[in-house]
């Protein structure tokens, strides 16, 4: 089941590497490792290609040595940055998720499906635009993921 171990409500950043350092120093503590670690592996990461997967959402996902499971972050930029999306627009949703180094391949990309499908909903996206409290932002998670269980 998708989930968010990490919610940062209103990130200040005024472009998407800012937006990067500001989450790496944010999450670093909570998943053991090191914040110039993280944001070299999600710099790496945008040079294969952009994770702005369009309508304003980024779904950036690594893989960091040492992380002992699969941690996903979920953040709201107070203001959109230009992310280099597929479709142009600016990103203001990222739920980025990081797996162990050594973690298995078809478990990743079935988180990744599982958050795309819950950011493609423009009903979703609209509710957590619409808040700025960590809280709320979980209940909107725990909601969807409840109806999808129905």
């Amino acid at each position: 089941m998708i989930s968010a171990d990490i919610i940062i409500p209103a990130l200040e950043a005024s472009s998407k590497k800012k937006a990067f350092r500001a989450i790496a120093e944010e999450i670093a503590g909570s998943i053991g490792g090191h914040a110039d670690d993280l944001l070299t592996a999600l710099l790496d990461r945008e040079r294969i290609g952009t994770t702005g997967i369009g309508q304003g959402v980024a779904i950036p996902h690594i893989k960091i040595a040492g992380a002992e499971r699969m941690y996903g972050v979920l953040v709201r930029l107070e203001t959109p940055v230009d992310y280099d999306a597929i479709d142009s627009l600016p990103v203001d949703i990222i739920f980025m998720l990081l797996a162990p180094a050594e973690s298995k391949t078809t478990q990743h990309l079935k988180m990744l499906a599982q958050i795309s499908r819950f950011l493609k909903d423009t009903k979703t996206c609209a509710a957590i635009r619409a808040t700025r409290e960590a809280e709320s932002l979980s209940g909107i998670l725990t909601e969807w993921v409840n109806e999808q269980a129905a």
